[in-house]
């Protein structure tokens, strides 16, 4: 009789980084704010260099934000659509719940926290642009991160890949109006022109760039070299990026955050009660329609993030990086890794439930 058992699966880990994010987005508060209460002058000068007067795009944090942008596109291959036919539900309820629940779902919370639960600690103006920051944050589908957390949660990379580069599809015509029209009826004026130009911008431009890239090198390289060779080296680029794209964020937000340093608290409710709202909505769907668990798990983690490198940009190009708006999307950089593991962590421990048929 035998009595070896399997090995159990490794236990599979964020790298560094990735790991270790909701901490280096506090250093860099400590260090924006130090910045922008030790150097305001340097911060002053900083803030005022845009692309072109009145655009409200700030030079350095544009460029950063270009160089996060533009590596995750890298990792879009839209040659894996043709195959989803053949398993449609886990897709279409990635859709529903991205494009209809999640949006409206934040406006939502948004108005009822900011304009009324917290209204006694929040003056109206301020809580209308932190309402905005959170529609425009929950209006753009995780591009990057969800690949990590399909990894994390044994996901279909295949199928993960495919939700992606749909959802990056239908962003491109979709975003500008969902946060128009969500924006108007919190009352917030959001100019058409700078709205259509940031997707212009931080979409299209990267979205089209990553794909030439990618088609181009894929044909000249091939595969192997593409994805070991020349994705890894953009890896401390996104990561710099990012960092400083916070430091600077944060230095121009230096008064609000040390006035107003509750503020940050408030904004993480709806954001992390979205995260699991719509999460454990999209987990349910898929196992009432038999998905598959490898298919499921990631397709609610993609329902539950946030393209935030995305909401960042575009709350700093409507609204300026010293704004309330964009100091919302930022508080979405802050909770998005402890309250996602959670989520990774509710998905691995209920995969026998996929084995069981649905009551």
């Amino acid at each position: 009789m035998r009595t070896d058992t399997a090995a159990p699966p490794a236990r599979k880990r964020l790298a560094l980084f990735e790991r270790y994010l909701t901490i280096w987005v506090f250093l860099c508060m400590i260090v924006g704010v130090a910045l922008g209460k030790n150097f305001p002058g340097m911060t002053a000068m900083l803030s005022k260099l845009e692309f072109g007067r009145g655009s409200q795009v700030n030079i350095p944090i544009g460029v950063l934000l270009w160089l996060m942008i533009y590596p995750m596109m890298l990792k879009v291959d839209f040659s894996a659509i043709g195959g989803i036919a053949k398993r449609p539900k886990g897709l279409m309820v990635t859709l529903f719940i991205n494009w209809l629940v999640k949006p409206f779902g934040m406006a939502l919370l948004a108005w009822i926290f900011m304009q009324h639960v917290f209204a006694p600690w929040i003056d109206p103006e301020t809580a209308k642009g932190y309402t905005a920051g959170l529609i425009i944050l929950a209006a753009a589908p995780c591009t990057a991160m969800v690949f990590v957390w399909s990894y994390l949660t044994d996901g279909d990379p295949v199928y993960t890949l495919v939700q992606v580069a749909v959802n990056d599809l239908i962003m491109l015509v979709a975003f500008a109006p969902i946060v128009m029209f969500l924006c108007g009826v919190a009352h917030v004026v959001v100019p058409a022109k700078v709205l259509i130009t940031s997707v212009v911008v931080f979409i299209v431009i990267p979205l089209a760039a990553g794909w030439l890239t990618r088609t181009t090198l894929l044909k000249s390289h091939g595969k192997d070299w593409f994805e070991k060779q020349f994705l890894p080296k953009f890896h401390p680029v996104m990561i710099g990026a990012l960092l400083l794209t916070l430091v600077l964020i944060f230095a121009f937000q230096s008064k609000n955050l040390t006035s107003r340093w509750v503020a940050v608290l408030l904004i993480a409710v709806p954001i992390v009660i979205q995260v699991y709202f719509n999460s454990g909505l999209t987990y349910l769907l898929m196992r009432r329609l038999r998905v598959e668990h490898n298919v499921a798990a990631p397709g609610a983690l993609i329902g539950a993030s946030n393209f935030f490198e995305l909401a960042v940009a575009v709350a700093i190009m409507l609204f300026g990086a010293d704004s309330p708006a964009a100091l919302a999307t930022v508080v979405g950089v802050l909770v998005e890794v402890p309250v996602m593991l959670s989520v990774c962590n509710v998905c691995n421990r209920t995969r026998p439930w996929f084995n069981r048929a649905p009551a």
